[in-house]
C-alpha cells in the first residue's frame, strides 16, 4: 500500500526564503526535523527512523552539493518503503533582502561581503535542487499562516491518505509583476473585457459578482474558457499517469485583480466538478486535488486572496466552503 510508505521530506531552498518556517511546520506534523545534517548521514538518519522524517538541506550544509543531493534522493526513491520529496522555498530578491536589513543578519555564503553576492551564489549552486524539486514555494509574499496551512495541505495526515492524487495549484497573477516561476501551464486573459474601465467596478476584484457578471458578457468568453478547459481535462489525468505530484496552472491579466481572479474562480469550481465526477462509482478514480491562490490579491493584502483547498459537491449535494486565512504581515527566514 502505497499510503504505508514512510515519508522523508528534503526541504531545501534559499536562506531567507523560509526553509526554516517549512521545517517548523513539518516538525508541529509530527514530523522528525534535523536541520543541516553532513550529506553522508543522510540515507542513515532514514534508515534509523521510525516516523516521518524531515531533513534541512542548503548551502551551509557540511559538504553541500546539490548533486550529491540529488544523488541522495534517487536512492532514496529506489527504496519502495520511503516516499521521499524534495521541496524548494525561495523568494525573490527584494524581499530577501528587506529580511537580511530587518534581522541584520550575514548571508552564510558572504559573511564578510554584500548580501546581495551571497543571494546571487546560493541562487547558482542550488539551481539544480529547484528543477528537481517536487514543489517549489515563493515566498515572497506568503504570510506565515498560509505557508502553514499549505505545508499541512501536502504533507499532513490528510495528504498521506491521498498521496497518489496530483495536487494542482490554480494562481492568478498580473504579467506587469512577471510570471509565477513556478508555472507549469500558463494562459493570457488580457484579451477580455476589463472591469478596470468601469469606474464602479474598478475597486473591486474578480471575486465579486458583479465583476464576474461584467466579464462574462465578452462573447469570446465561452470559447476561450471552453478550449482552455478542454485543455487541462485531457493534460490532468496524463501528469496524473506520469507520476507527476503538483502543476501550477497560472492565469494571468493586466493588474491580476479582475479577469484572471474571476477565470481562477470558474477553473477552480470545474475542476472540482471533475473531482465528483471522477470519485463516483465506476469512474476512472483519476482525481486531483485543488489549492487556490490570487497572487495580486495577496500583495495587497486581501484575506480572499489565500483561498485553500477546494473540494468538490459533497453527499447533501453542497459544495465545501474555501478555506481562508487572514495575511500575517511577518514572515520567518
Amino acid at each position: 500500500m502505497t499510503g504505508d510508505r514512510q515519508r522523508v521530506v528534503l526541504v531545501t531552498g534559499l536562506s531567507g526564503g523560509g526553509k526554516r518556517s517549512v521545517m517548523h511546520e513539518l516538525e508541529d506534523l509530527g514530523y522528525e526535523a534535523v536541520d543541516n545534517p553532513p550529506l553522508p548521514m543522510l540515507e542513515e538518519m532514514v534508515s534509523r527512523s521510525e516516523q516521518r522524517v524531515a531533513i534541512g538541506v542548503d548551502a551551509r550544509t557540511r559538504g553541500f552539493d546539490a548533486g550529491e543531493v540529488l544523488q541522495t534522493l534517487k536512492r532514496l526513491q529506489m527504496n519502495p518503503a520511503l516516499r521521499p520529496e524534495l521541496v524548494y522555498a525561495w523568494a525573490d530578491e527584494t524581499t530577501l533582502l528587506r529580511r537580511y536589513t530587518e534581522t541584520r543578519r550575514r548571508h552564510p555564503l558572504a559573511p564578510q561581503g554584500r548580501v546581495m553576492d551571497g543571494i546571487i551564489q546560493e541562487r547558482a549552486v542550488t539551481a539544480p535542487l529547484r528543477e528537481a524539486a517536487d514543489l517549489v514555494i515563493d515566498t515572497s509574499d506568503l504570510p506565515l499562516a498560509s505557508l502553514r496551512r499549505l505545508i499541512d495541505f501536502h504533507f499532513g495526515t490528510g495528504s498521506q491518505a491521498q498521496e497518489s492524487r496530483l495536487v494542482v495549484s490554480l494562481i492568478s497573477f498580473a504579467y506587469k509583476h512577471g510570471l509565477p516561476r513556478e508555472a507549469d501551464l500558463v494562459f493570457d486573459a488580457r484579451f477580455l473585457r476589463n472591469p478596470h474601465y468601469d469606474p464602479i467596478l474598478r475597486p473591486r476584484t474578480g471575486l465579486d459578482p458583479e465583476v464576474g457578471a461584467y466579464i462574462e458578457q465578452d462573447p469570446d468568453l465561452p470559447a476561450f474558457f471552453a478550449k482552455m478547459a478542454d485543455l487541462i481535462d485531457l493534460l490532468l489525468p496524463r501528469f496524473v499517469q506520469e507520476g507527476k505530484k503538483y502543476a501550477a496552472i497560472t492565469i494571468g491579466c493586466t493588474g491580476g485583480r479582475h479577469r484572471s481572479v474571476y477565470l481562477v474562480e470558474k477553473l477552480a469550481r470545474h475542476l472540482a466538478d471533475r473531482i465528483a465526477a471522477a470519485e463516483v462509482p465506476g469512474a476512472d478514480g483519476l482525481g486531483w486535488r485543488l489549492h487556490v491562490m490570487h497572487r495580486e490579491l495577496a500583495r495587497e493584502g486581501l484575506e480572499a486572496a489565500y483561498l485553500a483547498e477546494r473540494r468538490p459537491v459533497n453527499a447533501s449535494g453542497l459544495r465545501d466552503a474555501a478555506v481562508t486565512a487572514a495575511p500575517v504581515q511577518a514572515q520567518e527566514a
